[in-house]
């Protein structure tokens, strides 16, 4: 469902509004961040609704700069309206390009909606991708399944994935065994911060499959390593480069904790297997320290891609893998990770291609995860397999020519909770086992239920959400 040119829908009116007044918080330091006219007419004009930009030439097959933050809220950003957490490169990153307001994870945790990034479709289409999240050595990524990095290396891309993996541990699952030429990262769902110590108390930074000592705060580290990749090389072909951060996710460690680093290696190696879940951690204020240090990261990363040369025509991608945890802000969305509620997989998603793509635009075009496999896949030049149809759909005619995208169903199923969103509409089972039907429009708290006032739409949505779940593997 696409906005019509010169029209905001509701939803992208109270985001505009939203983004705008959270743009003009940040003041001064935010404004000299932005760059270029897109930039400066974002700042005297607002955000626009998004609309194709005429055809240019000159434009190759794109790098692909895809980044990941960690638990990462639908309104952490001072872009989506945060009041407290200044977030001015990624601000900068969305006048610079399209501001995604109504765009989903591809599930509710963190392995998951890893699984339907790499593969283009749901996670209940794979045994790994039925864990939420993978939490031991039994299931993982299998290397037989194509993915978005051995698709795109067939067509002739050099691939790396630069942070966390978490899908799936050696000797089996390795992002090497699955289309990625290099990997420098952590294996795992978490990991301290300093120590680079796991869940289970084992060293978990690898450089591919060998382990690799560097015990300083990890952020940092995949900051050198994310620049280096893209201005240290001499690329002779276009690169996808997965960043995957693992901030802000617990434990809630800042650049600069030292001490309570130390607390919680000590808590670890003493067998406390809470200690890094952190349960009696963190703060608001703390949670805001992190989040503002993955933005500088990010900014860190766009400079050395400035500096490479490479800036226009490298397609750069930055969303969270899931809603945001306890610290997070999340207004005006319900629930966090692990919920099909709007507040569990609706997450901050900006998307810059200066090369095809005009900036200080905004859109409400419901989106998931699989779309933009589906989508990254067609701009370079590859081919799904024919024997793993993707489940997402491509926007790249939308976002380079304007062509409508078709209607279709999103499809959500976690353990205990199902949704599904057509439209506006949003059809959600909890945990209660009731189900409800919102108006995401007009209601995006999912507060006014409509099951009742619409009992026909009900039953069409909840069938298409049954017919979906009959083709996937059963819990």
């Amino acid at each position: 469902m696409s906005t019509p040119p010169g029209r905001l829908s509701r939803r992208a009116l109270g985001g505009a509004a939203a983004g705008a007044a959270a743009l003009a918080a940040v003041g001064t330091a935010s404004a000299e961040a932005s760059s270029g006219p897109a930039g400066a007419a974002s700042r005297t004009t607002g955000e626009r609704p998004f609309a194709a930009a005429r055809p240019r030439r000159h434009s190759r097959r794109p790098n692909i700069l895809f980044v990941l933050g960690d638990d990462l809220g639908w309104a952490d950003l001072s872009s989506y309206g945060s009041p407290h957490i200044r977030t001015p490169h990624l601000d900068r990153l969305a006048r610079q390009g399209v501001r995604f307001t109504d765009a989903y994870s591809g599930s509710a945790t963190c392995s998951p909606t890893r699984f339907s990034l790499y593969t283009g479709r749901y996670p209940g289409r794979t045994r790994g991708g039925l864990a939420e999240p993978i939490a031991d050595r039994s299931v993982g990524l299998e290397p037989t399944h194509p993915t978005l990095a051995s698709q795109l290396r067939a067509a002739g891309y050099a691939t790396a994935l630069i942070g966390k993996w978490h899908c799936g541990y050696l000797p089996d699952y390795s992002p090497t065994r699955s289309g990625w030429d290099e990997f420098f990262g952590n294996f795992g769902g978490a990991l301290e911060y300093y120590s680079k110590l796991g869940l289970s108390g084992e060293y978990d930074l690898y450089e591919g499959d060998a382990p690799y000592r560097d015990l300083r705060y990890y952020t940092r580290v995949l900051t050198e390593r994310a620049s280096a990749y893209i201005e240290d090389r001499e690329h002779d072909r276009p690169w996808l480069l997965n960043l995957n951060f693992t901030t802000p996710h617990w434990p809630w460690i800042a650049d600069g904790d030292e001490e309570l680093s130390a607390e919680i290696v000590r808590r670890i190696r003493a067998g406390d297997r809470s200690a890094l879940r952190h349960p009696d951690g963190g703060s608001v204020e703390k949670y805001a320290r992190m989040v503002e240090d993955l933005d500088r990261s990010v900014g860190r990363v766009l400079d050395a891609l400035r500096r490479s040369g490479q800036e226009r025509d490298t397609l750069v991608f930055f969303a969270s893998d899931n809603g945001g945890e306890r610290f997070s802000y999340n207004w005006p969305l319900a629930g966090n990770k692990g919920s099909l509620q709007e507040g569990g997989i609706r997450v901050p998603s900006i998307l810059r291609w200066p090369a095809r793509i005009d900036g200080g635009q905004v859109s409400d075009l419901p989106v998931f995860t699989p779309d933009w496999t589906a989508t990254l896949l067609e701009l370079g030049g590859a081919r799904a397999h024919p024997a793993y149809p993707l489940d997402g759909t491509s926007l790249a005619g939308h976002l380079l020519r304007g062509e409508e995208v078709p209607d279709r169903d999103l499809f959500w199923r976690v353990r205990g909770e199902r949704a599904l969103r057509r439209g506006d509409w949003k059809y959600y089972r909890g945990r209660s086992g009731r189900d409800q039907l919102f108006d995401l429009g007009t209601d995006a708290r999912e507060q006014a239920d409509r099951a009742t006032a619409e009992p026909a739409l009900l039953a069409s949505l909840r069938t298409s959400w049954e017919r979906t779940d009959a083709g996937l593997l059963a819990y």
